[in-house]
């Protein structure tokens, strides 16, 4: 053997003793990996494992209130935006169709009442011109035209609403008589009207005109 192919096999000698080092040092820093790696890998899969499904339920959470929450229409929030609008018109409507009644009302009664003050003093004058009227002259044509016409005006100021307070014999009432004189009266009780010297009339349950009336002591 030549000088030349003793180098070449010491050569690769000493190359495969250094690789064999190699392999050994690579053996001794895997295996403290390798000793705890089947446990680490089983403990990293068993965490996979877990924390897979609540993953799984939270995506399940998620599409489910997703299903159950609809987006509204706009359409629909438009028409119970107009509904709400067309139910306050309406309620404005008859809160202000009541209160033109009311002050239609009123304002017919006020013109009403004018208007009975206004005729009072006719229906006044109409019976004095009848207690006026001889006897003798009573029983004429003329006495019961006036009658009659007297008894029409009674008529229609009732139908109206109009009545004549009561006095001669009654209790003295502020509410409704005006005492402008007082007697002295023992057939009569202690304030009690004795005689009435001006008819009082009510309007609807409201005084129109108090009576004026003689009181008995």
């Amino acid at each position: 053997m030549s000088s030349e192919d003793r180098k070449v096999e010491e050569q690769q000698a000493s190359e495969q003793e250094a690789a064999q080092e190699q392999a050994a040092v690579n053996e001794n820093q895997e295996s403290p990996k390798e000793q705890g790696g089947p446990e680490e890998k089983d403990q990293a899969e068993e965490e996979v494992v877990q924390e897979k499904p609540a993953e799984d339920a939270g995506t399940q959470k998620e599409e489910k209130k997703g299903f159950f929450k609809k987006k509204k229409d706009p359409r629909d929030e438009k028409i119970e935006e107009l509904n709400d609008r067309v139910m306050r018109q309406m309620a404005e409507f008859e809160n202000f169709r009541k209160r033109t009644e009311k002050e239609k009302s009123t304002m017919y009664e006020m013109g009403a009442r004018d208007m009975i003050e206004k005729i009072l003093p006719i229906v006044d004058n109409f019976e004095r011109g009848l207690a006026s009227i001889p006897e003798d002259a009573k029983g004429t044509p003329f006495a019961e035209g006036m009658e009659k016409i007297y008894k029409q005006f009674q008529k229609t100021l009732e139908d109206a609403g109009v009545k004549v307070i009561e006095a001669v014999g009654k209790e003295f009432d502020p509410n409704l008589h005006n005492a402008v004189m007082h007697v002295e009266d023992e057939s009569l009780g202690e304030n009690v009207v004795a005689e009435e010297l001006l008819k009082g009339y009510t309007y609807r349950d409201s005084v129109v005109r108090h009576s004026m009336v003689k009181v008995a002591n």
